[in-house]
């Protein structure tokens, strides 16, 4: 008995019969591994308003020099450790950190460990979801990434959603320490569909997931400063980071001043995230496919930008709850549905070590670096100024660089695919006549 109608299936999702095994697996990986984190997001946020807004700079400094330490950890592990064997090991030391903080929370004061734990969550989240996308680089190829990015990344939005309503739900019952114990079940099982992903992966030779050679682990800082699409998407993450640290800066203040109580501001975060994950899900079953495949990676990558210019204009104008809430949900649905997918399709037509070490460098050291320098400008400009709708107008032009850049990274992917293919089909010419 079939459960599924494939052809209709597929007619919504466009996904082969050959396909959907390792796109269910990835699916739920990335659900388990999105719940385990927004379990613990809406936390993170109000442990960083109670550490006080004008201090948050620091925190978003902490949090860049911990990457600079794990860049080159990693880097040494990746080519020391087979990939089948290091990606699962990342997971479960994870894992046993949450389970480490489970225990110090017992017993630590809770303002040192909360901005440790703000510092960490900062660190897993970026490390893990780059790891994610790099594994998937290795099992799909980029005629299939546009496809099956949009459904695969709406495994991650349904567990960002289930996430906050496990925290709503279970923090009254079971305290906040218990919650960590769910996150750290939810990010083992994540290595469990990792191992299925490889299982399959090894009976299909067309992307075999080869060990990395390359034995410096700088390499992909140089890797990425050599490739002119690296770096324009290193510059692209630079804007993009300094973007969605204004409007984070921007909602801690207008939320610290708007709610007295942290049980209001938590709720507002959850609600925020609800509405976020709810309408990225929405988009990433139904729309991005299409988006991507009709309008072009090009046209992905310049969507929010364009967003982020007319929200910072309307931020200049009000700064209303329900104006910041309004630009931060269609803000980070775009960026979640549409361009987080059409930035991880441009890895599809890279070598191993820039999928895994340039890529992993430009996910969390580059996006930290751009976190801290821009959360010391927004402090700089907020002490200077004393307004954030000056602060906010004068964010636009950075909206329109970030823009532009979209613009160019697209231009070089679309020249790249046409000489990737082309190397493709010679190579699949040499094959047959010999």
């Amino acid at each position: 008995m079939k459960f599924f109608n494939m052809d209709s299936l597929k007619s919504v999702f466009n996904v082969s019969e050959k396909e959907w095994k390792p796109v269910i697996y990835s699916f739920l990986y990335f659900f388990c591994l999105m719940s385990s984190y927004f379990i613990l997001r809406p936390v993170r946020d109000e442990m960083g308003i109670q550490a006080g807004v004008e201090n948050m700079q620091w925190l978003f400094t902490g949090t860049f020099i911990v990457m600079l330490l794990v860049v080159p950890i990693f880097g040494y592990l990746l080519k020391k450790v087979r990939r089948t064997v290091l990606i699962p090991g990342i997971y479960i030391f994870f894992s046993l950190n949450i389970l480490l903080f489970y225990a110090t929370f017992q017993w630590l004061d809770f303002l040192f460990t909360s901005s440790v734990f703000f510092i960490w969550l900062s660190v897993f989240n970026l490390f893990v979801i780059s790891i994610f996308w790099s594994f998937n680089s290795d099992i799909f190829n980029a005629e299939q990434a546009k496809r099956l990015y949009g459904p695969i990344a709406g495994g991650g939005s349904t567990g960002a959603i289930i996430g906050p309503v496990l925290t709503s739900f279970l923090v009254g019952k079971i305290g906040i320490n218990s919650l960590l114990l769910i996150s750290t079940l939810l990010l083992i099982l994540a290595t469990v569909f990792i191992h299925l992903l490889i299982k399959n992966k090894q009976k299909d030779n067309e992307r075999s997931l080869i060990h990395s050679s390359d034995t410096n682990i700088w390499s992909g800082i140089k890797m990425m400063f050599k490739s002119p699409m690296l770096r324009q998407v290193g510059m692209f993450i630079l804007f993009y980071t300094t973007i969605s640290t204004f409007l984070y800066f921007e909602q801690a203040h207008i939320i610290s001043n708007a709610y007295s109580s942290s049980s209001e501001r938590t709720a507002f975060f959850g609600t925020r995230d609800l509405l976020v994950n709810t309408f990225t899900l929405l988009f990433q079953f139904f729309l991005t496919e299409r988006i991507i495949r009709r309008w072009g990676v090009a046209f992905c990558l310049m969507l929010v930008p364009l967003v982020a210019a007319i929200g910072f204009m309307g931020l200049a104008l009000s700064q209303s709850v329900i104006l910041l809430l309004i630009v931060q949900v269609i803000y980070r649905s775009l960026s979640f549905a549409v361009q987080r997918p059409a930035r991880e399709v441009l890895f599809t037509t890279v070598s191993v070590n820039e999928r895994y070490k340039s890529k992993n460098f430009i996910d969390t050291a580059v996006y930290r670096g751009g976190d801290a320098i821009s959360g010391w400008l927004f402090a700089g400009l907020a002490s200077v100024i004393s307004s954030l709708q000056v602060v906010a107008l004068l964010t636009v032009p950075i909206a329109v660089g970030w823009l532009l850049s979209g613009r160019r990274i697209g231009k070089i992917f679309s020249q790249k695919t046409i000489k990737f293919n082309h190397d493709i089909q010679e190579s699949n010419l040499a094959k047959k006549s010999a």
